[in-house]
């Protein structure tokens, strides 16, 4: 169920140039990576931010419901945030109405730094692999469902903020955010983990490099047959055109990171 924007914990509603239901950023925040509580805590909050799936402004869940949907302790949890905090993320206030806030603008591409990911180019040109197979594969698993309205919604409404946002930077968000969409749609916590994980690395390159305008054409216009072919149910059409987008963003980026 979609949450309307007069939620009294500010969660927000789905719309165009909204992002999708909250359900999302549940979804993401319970796929657990299997490391020490805190430190995993920590990267899902953290992934979750960044990834547009709790989008700058916007009021995280409860303490209680947040410990229990990301399977920690409630003190865990607040040394979590606590770290957020300090790394300039989130901003909480106490009392009546209060609540934390997210205060993480996301970052132009272009603004990250390309030299710091030349130590990680091995692993993140693996990444790029391991994506051309789990972001298909979550196509094709969420074309082969029947999927109830809300998450049908939770589809349209990530592929419409896509398309309405605002600048460069709410449109890399945006975009993580659908891919995120499509695989909490699945409801398989395996591929929700293995998409969060391909999607963090993903947000690292793009961001290193500059907006093209050809690219984001051609990329909008591959989403748009996605989620058309996902909601039609035509899996391999939806695997098919994933295939072609994945390889597309990896041509890209291979080459232009050196």
């Amino acid at each position: 169920m979609t949450v309307s924007a007069g939620d009294p914990n500010g969660r927000p509603a789905a719309g165009p140039g909204r992002p999708a239901p909250v359900e999302l950023g549940a979804a993401v925040l319970a796929a657990n990576r299997g490391r020490h509580a805190f430190e995993d805590c920590v990267e899902r909050l953290a992934s979750a931010i960044r990834l547009g799936a709790f989008p700058d402004g916007s009021v995280l869940p409860p303490e209680r419901e947040l410990a229990v949907t990301m399977g920690v302790s409630r003190a865990t949890l607040r040394e979590a945030i606590a770290g957020l905090r300090s790394a300039g993320m989130v901003k909480t206030t106490r009392g009546r109405g209060g609540g934390t806030v997210v205060v993480h603008a996301p970052l132009l591409p272009g603004a990250g730094d390309a030299s710091r990911l030349a130590e990680r180019r091995g692993e993140l040109m693996d990444a790029l692999v391991f994506r051309r197979v789990v972001e298909p594969g979550a196509c094709y698993v969420a074309a082969g469902r029947s999927l109830r309205p809300e998450q049908r919604s939770v589809l349209t409404d990530a592929l419409a903020a896509i398309e309405s946002a605002a600048d460069a930077a709410a449109h890399r968000q945006a975009d993580s955010r659908l891919h995120l969409a499509i695989a909490s749609v699945t409801e398989s916590p395996a591929i929700i983990n293995a998409v969060t994980s391909v999607q963090a690395d993903l947000h690292d390159m793009l961001i290193a490099i500059p907006v093209l305008p050809v690219n984001i054409e051609h990329s909008s216009a591959q989403h748009r047959a996605i989620v058309a072919a996902i909601l039609g149910g035509d899996a391999r059409r939806a695997r098919r055109t994933m295939e072609s987008h994945c390889d597309d963003t990896a041509a890209l980026l291979r080459g232009l990171l050196t």
